[in-house]
């Protein structure tokens, strides 16, 4: 084998992957599928961790994932496929990030790993093993890398800065009584 062909076989395993991996997540989300909670209990999650409206929450982390992970499957409009699959990651390292960095503890190791790994496959490319490669790259030109980073990047910390203001407002609304009630009577 040559050494490109090597290459493009590398990064269509990498896109299988992950992309697989992150599809399966998103219809666990949206649908239920592979065990998961579907739209209603998937939105009562995000609800609790503080990402809300919980259904629409779970309705864009969803789409994100399975549409994200459908494209890089297939290596169509990989930039925008793979920051929207970063985007996602990002989103649930957050809810991960305060038990720490490995996933056996309950941290975010797992959703770094693929939200990299997508972003990087972003950058990288599809390969010729890919729909953007048959399709001579009409939705994976060079401007759109930045474009569609800046674009989730934006977005992403819209959505995460909105849930860390939630949490903090809830954490002081929590506070313990300065005085206990039996010694005011």
């Amino acid at each position: 084998m040559r050494r490109y062909d090597r290459r493009d076989l590398g990064l269509l395993l990498l896109r299988l992957g992950t992309g697989g991996v992150l599809a399966a997540h998103g219809t666990q989300k949206l649908f239920g599928w592979f065990g998961g909670h579907g739209i209603e209990g998937t939105g009562q999650f995000m609800e609790s961790v503080g990402y809300a409206p919980g259904k629409a929450s779970a309705t864009a982390a969803g789409l994100a994932e399975t549409g994200g992970g459908a494209l890089l499957a297939l290596g169509l409009a990989t930039p925008a496929a793979g920051a929207a699959a970063a985007g996602a990651m990002a989103g649930a390292a957050a809810v991960h990030t305060p038990n720490g960095f490995f996933n056996a503890s309950g941290g975010y190791e797992y959703a770094a790993t693929l939200g990299l790994t997508a972003a990087g496959l972003a950058v990288t490319g599809p390969g010729r093993l890919s729909l953007d490669h048959a399709l001579g790259h009409a939705v994976n030109r060079s401007w759109m890398i930045p474009a569609a980073f800046a674009a989730t990047a934006a977005g992403t910390a819209l959505v995460v800065g909105a849930r860390a203001r939630r949490l903090r407002k809830a954490e002081e609304g929590e506070q313990d009584p300065l005085f206990e009630e039996d010694f005011m009577e």
